[in-house]
């Protein structure tokens, strides 16, 4: 079981930066895949960026070149740094995690363990 807290979401002008924070407390193994997604409003969820337990990263080419995801796995801890930021990339963006399947890959209903949010608003 894990249990995963986002943080570091707040309210900026475009060309801002921020950096989400996605702390995961239980079994190590349960976050080897982890990611961010985000879901604005009308919209689906959809995949920001993964990354796997061999270190394999991938991005949506909307936010390539300008956010960059990390894992620090001593704290079990994964990051989002999102510099230039513009007001498309305003919405609540939620830390995934899953023992067995990549992030970039899976279904998103057959991913373990959400967490529950951090709001991103980006004004012009």
């Amino acid at each position: 079981q894990v249990h995963l807290v986002e943080s570091g979401g707040g309210s900026v002008q475009a060309g801002g930066s921020l950096r989400l924070t996605c702390t995961a407390s239980g079994n190590p193994f349960s976050t080897n895949y982890m990611g961010w997604f985000r879901q604005a409003p009308g919209k689906e969820r959809e995949k920001v960026a993964t990354i796997d337990r061999d270190g394999r990263i991938d991005y949506d080419d909307s936010v390539k070149g300008r956010f960059t995801i990390s894992k620090d796995n001593a704290k079990n801890t994964l990051y989002l740094q999102m510099n230039n930021l513009k007001p498309e990339d305003t919405a609540m963006y939620y830390c995934a995690a899953d023992p067995l399947v990549s992030l970039w890959v899976a279904r998103q209903s057959a991913i373990g363990y959400w967490g529950q949010g951090t709001q991103v608003t980006v004004s012009s």
